[in-house]
């Protein structure tokens, strides 16, 4: 039954039961009201795929093929090993997103300008024509790198999801890689220079419970991670558990992660995080704190807190026989180690001393709390800090990170039950087969930021200047410029992405990228800018298998998804839009494989259901994948105790940096230093790699004096409950339920003559937006903050800005793209604005 047919029946029903409402006439008594629904009430399981890390499960109630409500799990009873998987509030509101009035009903071709929003309804068969015949003339004029698979995250899940498209690419020569992503791209860069890891090693989150001293930096489980199983749900049950814990919080907001959880909160100014640990580490080393508790793990198990040990290792890549690291050693310098820097020595002589009251002045955190969490974490037996992703996306955030990961280090306790090393806690998680996409031909690859900038400069982008990876040296160019974007549950093709404005114009320009496919549930701001549209079936439609994603906590969890509903409209799957455009690019065959959508997915269940990873699932796993669907719903506590750095510090394997060893000061980033393109080329304040980690000045930072005047407030972005980045902007009770308001704390409203509800335009030089202020004292002072992830909407007027008003409230129309020095990453945090009442 389509949604306006059942809305018809509904109103005939309620005007059958108040006929005065409807028609007075007498004849009315006379009328046989029409037949209520009659079918059985059906009960289906399915899930909420949107990229917060934990894929809750849903039971989606039906009658007439039509959704009547969703619930969340609560089939067992709490215990310490099994427990429910309780979806959040956006999980709850699936019903209203699947029959949301923007949804997506038919394959779509432009007809006016990009970004107009004009289109006219096509056929399938044409839609993938064109799409095929298009991707078959770039590829012969400018090869597969001209192809681009736009990163997405919106939809999580195993069989019909983005990587079909993958699929698809591949098998027919591929198309241009890129590497990051927008959450963690700085910190990855980070962890990998320092630990050889991912920036997602850290100590599991149940550890908490044997800590005896909490250190979160931007750390918000609670609000980020909300599920009733997850990290959110593991922190809580780990802060129960551990009676006594000192708990310090530093955030520029005060968070639903603290509300009393917390022992302290520390508001702190956007961007200053590399500050603050180095007046720590000046506490702990002047003190000779360090000479006395940590020296001899520092000297044992790193390279770089000072120069012998920096001078050791060149020796050893000196005479290793290794290309790469003999041009490592070339490029060494032992009088720039991390001990001399702390403490403003040897050629640092000349720099302030790093101590608490220097720290204040930049941070806004009191001497004596930063000194005070200097000797907490002194004290400590076993330290657990963690670094939450808000601190890697600033300008230079690669710092920032690098610079907090310094403090476990110092401590001496890595590797012990309760300690942790700054990283994302670790997440374990069941297993579950998706479709192969097969290897990509393409061997060169960009950072996903920087897609925008290759429209029209991909030809000229190398390793030296943009982060090009796969070419044959630094300064061979990519040689092609983006022609063709597939861009699949994706919002970085505009909202997610920075600099809104400037990003339209790109898109808009159609002597850059030749074609943009969009293939989404719904018209986000992204799809309006497509050339093709196809429509998606939503996860109530869909039939799949997905597993508990990567920040689910200790439980683990299978769903068997089962459509609730038939796919309304003339919306189709991602496998079979890329199978349509598989036919006419005449490799079907070899995408489908023969098989029909329900043969894919009993194979995949059989690789899923027999993978070791998932015995001792409950309940166990049927023979068939359509009995696992009438079951639905598979979990089992995965147990992991991962502990940071053990295998390293207890076990004695090395770990993946080229010295094997923890490293304070990275050949890798002297290297690149020496080589890359930096500040002193491109005059981009802050633009600069160093081997040991630096607290630096940049663009829009708090000491930036360039933009102080003009635009004197910070903006921070957070994530808020009623989004999962742009995800579920568009459904109305989520934004009855989370208010969409720039948050201001009480001395700056009276600064600045604001009251809760005033609305505001904020702007600088790259936009304007319009919102509304809630004043709150749970707001550092110079600090605004604001949810990210609303949705680009473009007024009438024209903001102080000189762009038009964007009356969505998108915080990225304010945002810089600028990559950042290492990583090539998404500075999105990094802000300064102006105001003005509306």
């Amino acid at each position: 039954m389509e949604r306006r047919s059942f809305l018809k029946m509904s109103a005939a029903l309620s005007c059958a039961a108040t006929m005065s409402g409807c028609n007075s006439s007498s004849e009315d008594t006379n009328v046989v009201p029409p037949k209520p629904p009659v079918g059985d009430e059906q009960i289906t399981w399915s899930s909420c795929l949107v990229n917060c890390g934990s894929n809750c499960p849903v039971k989606v109630f039906s009658r007439d093929g039509v959704i009547t409500r969703v619930e969340t799990d609560h089939d067992v009873i709490d215990g310490d090993e099994i427990y429910q998987v309780r979806a959040c509030a956006r999980g709850r509101s699936l019903r209203q997103r699947t029959y949301a009035v923007d949804r997506l009903k038919s394959p779509m071709k432009r007809v006016g300008k990009r970004g107009e929003g004009k289109f006219v309804a096509i056929s399938w068969d044409e839609a993938a024509k064109t799409i095929a015949n298009k991707l078959t003339s770039v590829i012969a004029e400018h090869g597969n790198k001209a192809i681009f698979r736009s990163y997405g995250s919106g939809a999580y899940y195993g069989f019909a999801s983005n990587a079909c498209f993958n699929r698809l690419l591949n098998l027919n020569g591929g198309c241009l890689n890129a590497y990051g992503n927008y959450s963690w791209a700085q910190q990855m860069e980070a962890a990998k220079h320092t630990f050889g890891t991912g920036s997602t090693d850290g100590s599991s989150t149940v550890t908490l419970a044997e800590s005896d001293f909490l250190l979160g930096i931007a750390y918000n489980p609670s609000e980020i991670r909300q599920s009733g199983s997850g990290e959110g749900y593991d922190y809580l049950r780990a802060l129960q558990k551990s009676n006594g814990l000192k708990v310090v919080m530093i955030d520029p907001r005060y968070t639903d992660s603290m509300l009393g959880k917390e022992s302290k909160w520390l508001p702190i100014r956007p961007g200053t995080d590399a500050a603050l640990a180095e007046a720590i580490a000046f506490q702990m080393i002047s003190s000779g704190w360090v000479d006395d508790n940590s020296l001899d793990f520092i000297k044992k198990y790193t390279v770089g807190y000072d120069a012998e040990s920096i001078a050791a290792q060149q020796a050893l890549f000196a005479q290793s026989g290794d290309a790469t690291k003999q041009e490592y050693a070339k490029v060494m310098k032992p009088q720039e180690n991390y001990r001399d820097y702390i403490l403003s020595q040897g050629i640092y002589a000349g720099a302030p001393q790093k101590t608490a009251e220097w720290a204040e002045q930049i941070t806004g955190i009191p001497a004596n709390q930063i000194t005070q969490i200097a000797e907490d974490l002194m004290a400590a037996q076993r330290p657990y800090i963690v670094v939450g992703a808000g601190v890697n996306r600033q300008a230079n955030g690669e710092q920032n990170m690098r610079a907090l990961y310094m403090l476990s280090v110092l401590t001496g306790k890595l590797g012990t039950l309760g300690a942790s090393n700054g990283e994302l806690p670790y997440m374990s998680s069941m297993s579950r087969a998706g479709i192969p996409t097969g290897s990509n031909p393409v061997k060169e690859s960009i950072s996903f930021f920087t897609w925008s900038e290759a429209i029209h400069n991909g030809k000229t982008m190398t390793a030296r200047t943009h982060g090009v990876r796969g070419t044959k040296s630094l300064d061979e160019p990519l040689g092609t410029n983006i022609k063709v974007i597939i861009s699949a549950s994706d919002s970085s093709l505009l909202n997610q992405h920075a600099q809104i404005n400037h990003t339209a114009d790109i898109l808009a320009d159609e002597s850059g990228v030749e074609l943009i496919v969009s293939c989404d549930c719904w018209m986000t701001p992204g799809a309006k800018f497509a050339d093709i549209i196809l429509p998606d079936t939503s996860w109530l439609e869909s039939n799949d298998l997905v597993n508990d994603s990567y920040a689910s906590g200790a439980l683990g969890y299978i769903t068997a998804m089962k459509s609730a509903i038939e796919p309304m409209w003339d919306c189709k799957s991602m496998y079979q839009a890329a199978a349509l455009i598989a036919k006419h690019m005449g490799c079907e065959a070899e995408f489908t494989e023969g098989k029909t959508e329900e043969q894919w997915l009993e194979e995949l269940y059989q690789k899923t259901k027999d993978n070791s990873n998932n015995l001792g699932v409950v309940p166990a796993f049927p023979a068939t994948y359509k009995e696992a669907q009438a079951i639905g719903f598979f979990r089992k506590n995965m147990n992991d105790n991962h502990v940071a750095l053990q295998s390293y510090i207890k076990e004695g394997k090395a770990l993946s940096t080229p010295s094997g060893k923890i490293e304070i000061y990275s050949a890798e980033l002297a290297w690149r230093a020496a080589n890359w393109t930096q500040e002193s080329t491109t005059g981009i304040k802050g633009d600069t790699i160093t081997a040991i980690p630096q607290y630096t000045v940049t663009w829009d930072g708090y000491e930036d004096e360039a933009t102080k005047e003009d635009y004197p407030i910070q903006l921070a972005g957070y994530h808020t409950k009623g989004r999962t980045h742009s995800s579920y902007h568009n459904v109305p009770w989520l934004r009855e339920a989370v208010e969409d308001a720039v948050w201001v704390n009480p001395m700056d409203g009276v600064q600045y003559g604001l009251r809760s509800g005033d609305k505001i335009e904020m702007y600088n030089e790259r936009g304007s937006i319009a919102v509304k202020v809630r004043i709150t004292p749970r707001v550092a002072p110079g600090v605004f903050a604001l949810g990210q992830g609303a949705w680009f909407s473009p007024g009438a007027s024209v903001g102080s800005s000189g762009h038009v008003i964007d009356e969505g409230g998108a915080i990225n129309s304010l945002t810089r793209y600028q990559p950042s020095p290492v990583a090539k990453g998404n500075p999105q945090h990094t802000i300064r604005v102006a105001i003005k009442k509306i």
